[in-house]
């Protein structure tokens, strides 16, 4: 009432020019918000989500090129024609030779060689055989796949190439085999679905004698040989299981049980807390004192009916010699090893 009094109280003139000042106010509020109506952005609707969406994820190739074409093979009857490699362009100031370096290979237009031509290089290692197989001699010639080369010049008796892939350094001395194109594997998540303890399929079983880069112990992805070939009927992607039996592949074992049935050194002087061992096997005898021989581990598995099978893992053959083949870890349940068994799915 009393704002109300003081507006009738003053004089006309101010009250006009109050009135006008709160008009243009109200009118230059009203602009603002008419301009930012205009000014922003229209909200699209918001879209409603499916109750399921499906995953879909592309399937990669089972092996890569340095996979395929780095692996190395155990051959049996090897054949190289005499090619390899005899220098380098840059050899005054290096020994070995990689990806992009030029090269000369002892054979020229005389023995037919062409621009473009290319060439695998390989270093063999000399004769393998493992006590790990059940197949006895020699498996094949182990040998390392180092790159491959393509012919860019060809003078009479020799030709200049590039490396185009390198899987290693190349040497002086490293042998030359015409470059094959290798089939394409299956691709990654097909196979059967694994399980622990799956049961025998009777097929053809091997071991894995070897693996590349001398490890002993291999994980997924990684390459390694068996003693299954051509003459085991053993094709590029078949699909091994690896397994082992039930006991085998301790790293550590010892030949008897390490804690004591019952010791008198196990229960106090005053309070009698008792002889008994909290971690040793039950005695042999029920009815002999606490010191009594237990029952121990090797006796236990000795007498013990045949145990399930342990699958470990599964692979896949990339590729295939007389009677060895190398394959690529797919699948690990645990460490895999030299010496596991394998058998064709």
């Amino acid at each position: 009432m009393r704002t109300l009094n003081s507006l009738r109280q003053l004089p006309l003139r101010q009250l006009r020019d109050l009135t006008i000042l709160i008009t243009l106010l109200l009118l230059i509020a009203l602009l603002n918000a008419a301009a930012q109506a205009q000014t922003a952005p229209p909200q699209a609707p918001r879209a409603q989500m499916p109750a399921e969406t499906p995953v879909t994820s592309a399937l990669q190739p089972l092996a890569r090129d340095s996979e395929l074409y780095c692996a190395g093979y155990i051959e049996q009857n090897p054949g190289y024609g005499g090619l390899s490699l005899v220098g380098g362009a840059q050899e005054q100031e290096r020994s070995t030779y990689a990806f992009g370096d030029f090269v000369y290979i002892n054979a020229g237009s005389q023995a037919g060689v062409k621009v473009g031509q290319e060439f695998t290089v390989v270093r063999p290692r000399g004769q393998f055989q493992s006590d790990l197989s059940a197949k006895k001699g020699s498996l094949g010639v182990f040998t390392q796949e180092i790159g491959r080369l393509r012919v860019t010049d060809v003078k009479g008796a020799v030709s200049i190439a590039q490396v185009v892939h390198s899987c290693d350094q190349m040497l002086l001395g490293d042998l030359l085999k015409p470059a094959e194109v290798r089939s394409t594997t299956p691709s990654r998540g097909e196979g059967g679905t694994f399980y622990q303890f799956a049961d025998s399929s009777g097929k053809q079983h091997g071991h894995i004698v070897l693996a590349r880069d001398a490890r002993e112990m291999v994980s997924l992805n990684q390459i390694v040989y068996v003693d299954l070939g051509t003459e085991d009927n053993v094709r590029a992607g078949d699909r091994l299981t690896i397994f082992r039996k039930t006991g085998k592949g301790r790293i550590v074992d010892f030949p008897e049980e390490i804690t004591p049935s019952a010791s008198g050194g196990f229960q106090s002087w005053v309070f009698k807390g008792g002889k008994f061992s909290n971690k040793s096997q039950r005695v042999k005898d029920t009815k002999s004192d606490p010191f009594g021989p237990p029952i121990e581990t090797p006796e236990i598995k000795r007498t013990r009916p045949e145990m399930p099978r342990k699958v470990v893992g599964e692979l896949v053959i990339i590729n295939v010699q007389g009677r060895a083949a190398t394959a690529i870890i797919t699948r690990a349940g645990q460490e895999i090893h030299t010496g596991d068994e394998v058998e064709i799915q």
